[in-house]
């Protein structure tokens, strides 16, 4: 009998050490670590969960843990206790919650069913990691990742991405307004193609890889419905962060005004040109009348004066 009493004593010191050790694994971590009944009232909260959420286990403990739900999810605990109940888990499930002081904080949630021996539902358990600083960071990246699209988009010049094996790899509106062809059938397609003369288009960013950049690169685009439109392409190699090279990007200007401003020039500086010569023409015309016309009247004057003469000699 005080064997069969020795080995319970043993055995009930061994579960009790197990329990301190998970009791210290609870207090000891990082995450926020929640258990509640299956029907959502807290029923213990460890040292970060006082961390992340500012309440004390004590202010906590016995209360709905809908206390920590945001305004604008004031059902989402109740939907998440129906899974559990329903026998689901919930892994990584990322969504926010309100801090005793009001603020709200973005998380990564793990919720589990805790059952009996005999595999009855007895709790929940939920472990939370704060991820607000990420979500924060994440939502910078998107936000400029946004307004660079924005500043592409805005752009009056067809702007294009090119691989290394010259695949078009992204366009801007501009791009398709010229090639008449819509952005997810330029993608993927051969840059080349949209020239008149593809071969050009092929040498001007194979250069790209070779120099690092071609600048007023001369090409013309033809748009689907067969209209020409000449441009100069400015073009460089773009980079990862570990500086491998991912490819070409590629701006067009549309010099079509240009040209046809250099071709009104040249045939007004044709006219002028012409004009001036008709110009110095007429002068010489006129100086030529001028003396032919002075001699004409001295011509006159001299005949005038020899009739004259006769007529006094035959009057002697």
């Amino acid at each position: 009998m005080a064997e069969s009493n020795k080995k319970m004593n043993k055995f009930e010191e061994d579960k009790q050490s197990r329990e301190n050790f998970l009791t210290f694994i609870v207090e000891s971590s990082d995450d926020a670590i929640i258990g509640k009944t299956p029907e959502g009232i807290i029923t213990s909260w460890n040292f970060s969960a006082e961390k992340m959420y500012g309440y004390k286990a004590s202010e906590v403990i016995g209360k709905p843990i809908s206390i920590l739900a945001s305004s604008e999810k004031p059902r989402e605990m109740d939907r998440i206790l129906e899974k559990i109940r329903s026998g689901e888990h919930i892994e990584h499930y990322q969504t926010t919650r309100r801090r005793k002081d009001g603020k709200i904080i973005s998380i990564s949630l793990t919720v589990s069913p805790i059952f009996n021996s005999s595999g009855l539902l007895i709790g929940v358990s939920s472990i939370a990691r704060d991820i607000t600083s990420q979500t924060a960071f994440q939502k910078k990246l998107i936000a400029a990742a946004q307004y660079a699209r924005s500043l592409i988009e805005a752009s009056l010049d067809p702007l294009v991405t090119i691989s290394p094996e010259g695949k078009i790899t992204d366009v801007n509106e501009a791009t398709v307004k010229i090639t008449g062809v819509q952005r997810e059938k330029l993608i993927g397609t051969d840059f080349s193609d949209y020239f008149t003369n593809p071969q050009k288009a092929r040498e001007g960013y194979q250069q790209v890889f070779v120099k690092g950049l071609v600048t007023d690169y001369p090409l013309t685009i033809r748009h689907k419905n067969g209209k020409l439109t000449d441009v100069l392409y400015n073009a460089s190699i773009y980079r990862d962060s570990d500086n491998n090279v991912l490819g070409v990007f590629a701006a067009a200007r549309d010099i079509t005004a240009q040209k046809q401003a250099e071709a009104k020039l040249a045939k007004q500086r044709v006219h002028e040109e012409h004009q001036a010569h008709e110009l110095k023409r007429l002068a010489e015309l006129e100086r030529f009348q001028d003396l032919t016309v002075g001699r004409e009247l001295k011509m006159i004057e001299l005949k005038r004066e020899i009739e004259e003469l006769k007529k006094k000699i035959s009057q002697s």
